[in-house]
């Protein structure tokens, strides 16, 4: 899994994290937990504000 699959990044994030608000994380935290996800690969230097934001708001829509 690399940052660009957004989607299946939130659906993890939601089975991983189901008490947790997407509106309000934080993108270090929001970071952290997707390096985190199993499966996830991607260089960690590649994410950014533009795909973590993607990355929350698809997580939020999720919810």
């Amino acid at each position: 899994m690399k940052w660009t699959d957004v989607q299946q990044i939130a659906e993890l994030l939601l089975d991983h994290h189901p008490d947790v608000d997407p509106q309000f994380i934080r993108f270090t935290d929001l970071h952290t937990w997707v390096m985190a996800l199993p499966g996830f690969s991607d260089d960690p230097n590649k994410s950014s504000e533009r795909i973590l934001e993607a990355i929350q708001q698809a997580w939020i829509d999720e919810v």
